[in-house]
């Protein structure tokens, strides 16, 4: 494996878990409309393709089709809690400590990106990143489309083969493949259900915690 000098994360199950704030919300939402919850599990793994994605899952799950507002309502009742319950994994931030002097940190993730900075700020994972963070609603299409991942490639001026990465879900994996970089899997996630792992090369990983990365280099 080439030398990696940037590491570019996802957000929600790789370096955050999130998944407790964003379930209770849409289930808020599904409630607020007359239907019943899904469990904590079942909106887990509808995460990864953004907020829009999501809410109109959670009511398809439901059986039922998604008022014109459901967006708008998901994002309203989610921005009020996004640090209710979501943590940095344990690990996370001795992960960070350790990569940020032998490579550059950035973040790729579909989720918006002020509620992204919220949460990085929050749990004081901001200053590992700096500016180098991309939402799904920038100017660049959402992952799985690599635009994201190759802006930041170009931006810190490295080569996609010394470029990793990390997420926890298909669209992390597809948009590193189609990007040309190698990925890192975190299987402590709640997305790595969907993903083939007899597709992985020799130059990818999986993880079953943050700080196995760095052994694994």
């Amino acid at each position: 494996m080439a030398t990696i000098r940037l590491f570019v994360f996802d957000l929600d199950g790789t370096l955050v878990d999130s998944r407790r704030d964003i379930a209770e919300s849409a289930n808020a939402v599904l409630a607020e409309c007359g239907y019943p919850p899904h469990t904590e599990d079942a909106i887990a793994g509808m995460v990864g393709d953004g907020a829009a994605l999501l809410i109109a899952r959670a009511f398809a799950a439901a059986g039922a089709p998604a008022p014109d507002d459901a967006l708008a309502r998901f994002l309203r009742v989610y921005d009020a809690r996004l640090l209710q319950h979501t943590r940095a994994y344990d690990g996370v931030h001795g992960l960070l400590d350790a990569l940020r002097d032998r490579a550059t940190l950035a973040v790729l993730t579909n989720k918006p990106l002020g509620a992204t900075r919220t949460i990085l700020e929050g749990l004081r994972l901001d200053a590992y990143f700096e500016e180098r963070v991309l939402g799904g609603d920038g100017p660049q299409p959402r992952k799985p489309d690599p635009s994201g991942l190759l802006r930041l490639i170009a931006e810190a001026d490295v080569t996609p083969g010394e470029t990793m990465m990390v997420g926890d879900s298909s669209i992390d994996f597809r948009t590193a493949r189609a990007a040309g970089t190698p990925v890192c899997l975190a299987r402590y996630g709640f997305g790595l259900h969907d993903v083939d792992l007899t597709a992985l090369a020799a130059t990818d990983l999986v993880i079953d915690e943050p700080l196995q990365l760095l052994r694994s280099l």
